[in-house]
C-alpha cells in the first residue's frame, strides 16, 4: 500500500482465501512428494505390482491379458494408497505433533485446511495415475472404453467417488485413533484390501460366501467399476458408483463428526 507521499505504508490482514488454500494445497502437495514412505506407498510399490503381476503370469486372471485386467485395479490400489493410507498417517501425526492445532489457529478455516488437503492428494493422483497409465501402455494395455466420452467420464466419476470414500475413511482414522495406531491400523487395511479387494486377485477366486461380502467393499467397487469400462468396454457401473458414494457419504460424514483436531 502507497501513501499520498509515496512512502510504503503496512496493511495487516489475512490474505484471500483462495489464495491461502492454494498455498496450503501447495505445501502438502511438496510436503507428499518429498517423503520417501509415501512415494514409496504411492507410486513405487503400484508401479512394481503392475510390472511383476503383467509380465509374470503368478496370478490367474482368466482370458485375456494380464495387464487388461490388472491396470484397472493397481489404479483403484494407487487411489486407496493416496487418499487413504498416506494422508491417513500424514494426517494422524500431524495431529500428534500438535501442526492441526495451530493451523486451526490460523486464518485459515479448518474446511479450507481440509480443502487444500484434498487438492493435494487429488494433485498426486494425477501424477499416479499419468505414470501408471504410461507403464501399462509400454506393458501392451489396451483400454476398451477411454476411446468415448462416456467411458472416459465414468472413470473420471469412479476416481473421484473413490477419493472422497477413501479420504473421508482415512481422516476417519487419523482424528479418532492414535498416531501409531493409525500407522499400523494403515498398513494393515492397506494390505489386506490388495488381497481381497479384487486388485491383483480376482474376486471370482474367493468361496461364494466371502465374495457377497468384498464386493461391497470401496477398492472392490473401485476396480470392479473400473475393469467393467477399461477392461471390457461397459457403460457407465451405476452399481459400483452407487456403493462407492454410499461410502464417500459414510466416511465423509463420520469424519466430521468424530474428528478431533488434538
Amino acid at each position: 500500500m502507497t501513501t499520498a507521499s509515496g512512502t510504503f505504508a503496512p496493511r495487516p490482514g489475512a490474505a484471500p482465501l483462495p489464495r491461502m488454500i492454494r498455498a496450503q494445497a501447495a505445501l502438502e502437495t511438496r510436503m507428499l512428494l518429498r517423503n520417501g514412505e509415501q512415494l514409496l506407498l504411492t507410486v513405487i510399490i503400484p508401479t512394481l505390482l503392475l510390472v511383476l503381476f503383467s509380465a509374470v503370469r503368478i496370478i490367474d486372471t482368466g482370458a485375456g491379458r494380464s495387464v487388461d485386467f490388472l491396470t484397472p485395479g493397481v489404479l483403484g490400489l494407487a487411489v486407496m494408497s493416496t487418499a487413504f493410507t498416506g494422508q491417513a498417517i500424514a494426517t494422524g501425526f500431524e495431529r500428534r505433533y500438535g501442526v492441526l492445532k495451530r493451523l486451526a489457529a490460523s486464518p485459515l478455516p479448518r474446511w479450507g485446511l481440509m480443502t487444500a488437503k484434498t487438492c493435494a492428494v487429488l494433485v498426486t493422483e494425477v501424477l499416479q495415475v499419468v505414470l501408471l497409465t504410461v507403464v501399462a501402455l509400454a506393458l501392451g494395455w489396451s483400454p476398451q472404453g477411454a476411446a468415448s466420452l462416456s467411458g472416459v467420464a465414468s472413470v473420471v466419476l469412479l476416481l473421484l467417488l473413490g477419493t472422497a470414500a477413501f479420504s473421508g475413511l482415512g481422516l476417519l482414522m487419523a482424528g479418532t485413533l492414535k498416531a501409531e495406531a493409525t500407522l499400523a491400523a494403515a498398513n494393515l487395511v492397506f494390505l489386506l484390501l490388495l488381497v481381497g479387494g479384487g486388485v491383483i486377485v480376482p474376486l471370482a477366486k474367493f468361496p461364494a460366501a466371502a465374495q457377497q461380502v468384498l464386493q461391497f467393499l470401496p477398492i472392490s467397487a473401485l476396480s470392479d467399476g473400473l475393469r467393467e469400462v477399461l477392461q471390457h468396454g461397459a457403460g457407465v457401473p451405476w452399481a459400483d458408483l452407487g456403493i462407492l458414494a454410499a461410502w464417500a457419504v459414510l466416511g465423509l460424514g463420520a469424519a466430521a463428526k468424530f474428528f478431533r483436531w488434538e
